[in-house]
C-alpha cells in the first residue's frame, strides 16, 4: 500500500522509511497480539505488551541494524514525522477497506457502528486527507447496504 498510495501522503514522504516502518510495526505486532482496535478492555495493555515485544525482538538484531529498525518502530509510536503519520494512516486504511470488502462481516459481528469507526479511523486524514475521503465514502456505502449500523451524518470528520 505504501509503495502505490505514497502520491496521496498530505506531506512528501520517504516510501522506503514508510514500508519500513510499517513492516517492524506489524512484526511487533504480531509478536505481542494483535489487539483489535475496537476491543477497548485489550487496547488497555497493548502498549506495555508491544513495548516488551520491541525490546525482545530489536535486541536479537545484531548492531546498528537492530537500533535503527529500533528507531523506526519508534518513530511510527510517536507518530511525529510524516512517514509516521503516512504509516499511521495507511495502518487504519487497510483494516477499513478489508471490513468494506467483506460486506462489515466484522462490524456485524462485533456491533460495531459508525460512530466508532469514524473515532478511530478518522486520524487517517493526518497523514493522507484524500485517503480518508475515499474511506468516508466506503462508510457510506456500508452504511447505504447495511453492512455497517449508522447515519453518515454521525460520521463527522
Amino acid at each position: 500500500m505504501a509503495l502505490v498510495l505514497a502520491p496521496y501522503s498530505r506531506e512528501p514522504v520517504d516510501v522506503g522509511c514508510v514500508v519500513e516502518m510499517l513492516l517492524v510495526h506489524d512484526i511487533v505486532e504480531i509478536d505481542a497480539g494483535d489487539t483489535f482496535v475496537y476491543d477497548t478492555e485489550a487496547r488497555e495493555h497493548k502498549e506495555e505488551l508491544e513495548q516488551r515485544a520491541a525490546d525482545r525482538l530489536f535486541a536479537m538484531v545484531p548492531g546498528a541494524d537492530g537500533s535503527r529498525l529500533r528507531a523506526r518502530w519508534d518513530e511510527f509510536e510517536a507518530n511525529s514525522t510524516p512517514e509516521a503519520r503516512f504509516a499511521h494512516s495507511l495502518d487504519r486504511l487497510a483494516p477499513l477497506l478489508l471490513n468494506h470488502a467483506n460486506r462489515g462481516e466484522l462490524w456485524a459481528e462485533y456491533g460495531i457502528t459508525a460512530d466508532r469507526v469514524v473515532a478511530l479511523n478518522s486520524y487517517i486524514a493526518d497523514g493522507a486527507p484524500d485517503l480518508w475521503t475515499v474511506a468516508r465514502t466506503l462508510l457510506d456505502d456500508a452504511i447505504a447496504r447495511g453492512w455497517l449500523e449508522g447515519e453518515a451524518n454521525q460520521r463527522g470528520g
